[in-house]
């Protein structure tokens, strides 16, 4: 039977032996130095190191990685402003050992980058640029990055400005003047619906005065057709037409005093209510049509004289 150091050797020498397998994830690299000495990169699988010579150094991510950069800077204007710069970068597969040598902290570099670009692009803008701009910033910072990180193994991804934050008190008079522009606007608006309220009411007068006018002149002549209608059957009865318009005259007057005396609301009119009344408003109305039917031709006799001449 074998002894109990023989045991302990053959143990050592399994532990060792099964120290000596090592697996590595998916989408990431495993440095493997010798005495101290670079010796190679292992990537995703089951892998193999020589016992007591080979050491695993470090193990990197080969996936996307994110870093939030928060700078405070100036702008031309003299605001003070924060900026939160999202920096998604990545290890080269191929660099991964420039990557895991050259730099300690890839973190603290990636940031002082970042510092340097936006505190030289942001004080060259007015507040409204830099909401404006904010890509302009990326596409700066992005462009920098890249040219210094791919020389230590990282390749730079993409850069946004997630975040931009005036001071509190620019905050304040920045909604102060949004919120005047929308009233002003507002008030635009309510000022052009009530014109065109007004426009339309009074289009709608015109229209209604028009059409009043018209009924109204559709009523007189109707009138009048009736009058002539209602001499014409009382001059074929024997009655001519002076004593026909009289006739009508004076129907027209009782009918008046019968329509007013309808209603109880009614002011107290007095009114001549005898037949001799109504002949005598007969003869005052052929009297203005003779006297204006005279003046008429005066004017027009001058009119003509006036042209021979």
């Amino acid at each position: 039977m074998p002894d109990f150091t023989s045991l302990i050797i053959i143990f050592l020498g399994l532990v060792i032996l099964i120290s000596s397998f090592f697996t590595v994830k998916q989408q990431s690299a495993a440095i493997i130095e010798r005495f101290g000495k670079f010796q190679s990169i292992r990537h995703s699988g089951p892998q193999f190191k020589i016992p007591l010579v080979d050491r695993i150094a470090g193990r990197l991510s080969l996936k996307i990685q994110q870093l939030d950069v928060i700078v405070e800077t100036k702008t031309k204007d003299d605001v003070f402003v924060r900026l939160k710069v999202s920096v998604q970068y990545k290890v080269i597969r191929d660099k991964v050992e420039d990557a895991f040598y050259k730099l300690d902290y890839p973190h603290d570099q990636i940031t002082s980058y970042v510092f340097d670009v936006v505190r030289a692009e942001v004080p060259k803008m007015i507040l409204d640029d830099v909401f404006l701009k904010k890509d302009d910033i990326a596409i700066a910072v992005k462009s920098e990055l890249n040219e210094a990180m791919l020389d230590y193994g990282y390749d730079i991804i993409k850069t946004l400005v997630t975040d931009i934050d005036p001071d509190a008190q620019v905050k304040e008079a920045m909604n102060r003047i949004n919120a005047a522009d929308r009233e002003k606007t507002a008030a635009q608006y309510e000022g052009d619906a009530q014109r065109i309220l007004i426009v339309e009411k009074a289009k709608a007068e015109a229209e209604s005065k028009r059409l009043q006018g018209q009924g109204i002149a559709d009523q007189r002549r109707e009138i009048a057709r009736g009058l002539e209608e209602s001499v014409q059957v009382l001059n074929k009865v024997g009655i001519n037409s002076q004593e026909a318009s009289a006739l009508i005259v004076v129907t027209q007057h009782y009918d008046t005093l019968q329509s007013i005396g309808q209603h109880t609301n009614s002011n107290l009119i007095l009114l001549p209510n005898s037949p001799q009344a109504a002949n005598s408003m007969l003869n005052d109305m052929l009297a203005s049509f003779t006297a204006s039917n005279q003046i008429g031709e005066a004017m027009k006799n001058a009119k003509n004289k006036k042209k021979e001449e």
